[in-house]
């Protein structure tokens, strides 16, 4: 019971470890960039290819100079722990796609015109 008990721990601690883990995109590996979710070969080598010329000073310039990297993609790949000079890139109002649902529910709610 004990050693179990004492495994499960273990595993959910390695697992913390694993998910807390941050990656600079300027120091990253490719193997690193390969490891995470929605980052496959061609993100890499664009992401390898650019940072060749220049390290990425902010967000801001890697979503300029790296075609496939938009703020969408951005904030998600932020959320696995993706950082640029120790930044998590933060989504803003502008860049965010309007949601159908709410666009479609505001417009029923909204009084009609006569």
């Amino acid at each position: 019971m004990f050693k179990s008990i004492t495994g499960a721990l273990l595993a959910f601690g390695f697992a913390g470890l694993t998910w807390a883990q941050q990656i600079d995109l300027n120091k990253a590996t490719e193997v690193d960039l390969d490891a995470i979710k929605g980052v496959g070969p061609v993100l890499t080598k664009a992401v390898m290819d650019e940072r060749k010329k220049a390290p990425f000073k902010d967000w801001e310039d890697a979503i300029r100079r790296v075609k496939g990297l938009g703020p969408q993609k951005a904030s998600k790949l932020s959320e696995q722990g993706v950082r640029v000079q120790g930044s998590a890139y933060a989504l803003t109002g502008a860049d965010q796609k309007p949601n159908a649902k709410a666009a479609d529910a505001a417009a029923k709610s909204a009084p009609a015109k006569n």
